[in-house]
């Protein structure tokens, strides 16, 4: 199996999105979204497909367990890991802002900012030049704010109708997000004639 890809997926709506596209260039992984397996193999393809959290993605491609993958450009603004960044696939688009409750300045001492993005929070408020205090937590983030834990929350935005329907609003945009596609470096030079094609098509679709 030393001439298969090996490519870390991410599970979710990310997965469905990805597996339409990758469909129309000829690989199709659609059966495979109610499997509970991690590990799939697909011999016709020479492809083993390894399912994964969307923030663990970038960890695999990154340490060699798997080729290449499919992450959100948030993972990668957060984790900074060592891959490469090679195509901008355009699906599961999204952005990362700051939100709050409305009409409530930030408070004049290290205002608490709840987020599951330490790193690109810290940076983004640097640059405006506030000092925070980072609270991190990994769900229902919308919360923070209307218990009076923090004065703000960086979180992905979709619809934004979960900010809607909790009394919050957005105060600023940081960044917009989509879905890469990414390369382990070593596997990059010695699989090249197996990604060199799947990068190809990809890019010649999107």
């Amino acid at each position: 199996m030393n001439n298969w890809l090996t490519i870390a997926m991410p599970k979710g709506r990310i997965f469905e999105e990805a597996a339409e596209l990758l469909q129309k260039v000829g690989y199709d992984f659609t059966d495979v979204e109610d499997s509970r397996k991690l590990i799939l193999d697909f011999p016709e393809y020479k492809v083993r497909l390894m399912m994964a959290k969307p923030m663990d993605v970038v960890t695999y491609v990154e340490y060699g367990a798997a080729d290449c993958g499919i992450a959100g450009k948030d993972v990668l603004l957060e984790q900074d890991r060592d891959v490469y960044e090679v195509l901008d696939l355009k699906i599961s688009g999204c952005y990362l802002a700051v939100a709050g409750l409305p009409d409530k300045p930030l408070s004049k001492i290290a205002p608490k900012i709840a987020t599951k993005y330490p790193r690109v929070a810290s940076e983004y408020f640097r640059e405006q030049g506030e000092q925070i205090e980072i609270i991190p937590l990994n769900g229902s983030i919308e919360l923070a704010p209307l218990i009076g834990l923090t004065d703000r929350i960086v979180d992905i935005v979709s619809s934004g109708q979960t900010l809607r329907e909790n009394g919050l609003v957005e105060y600023e945009k940081i960044a917009d997000i989509t879905s890469r596609f990414i390369v382990n470096p070593v596997s990059y030079r010695i699989k090249n004639e197996q990604l060199d094609p799947l990068i190809e098509a990809l890019s010649e679709y999107v």
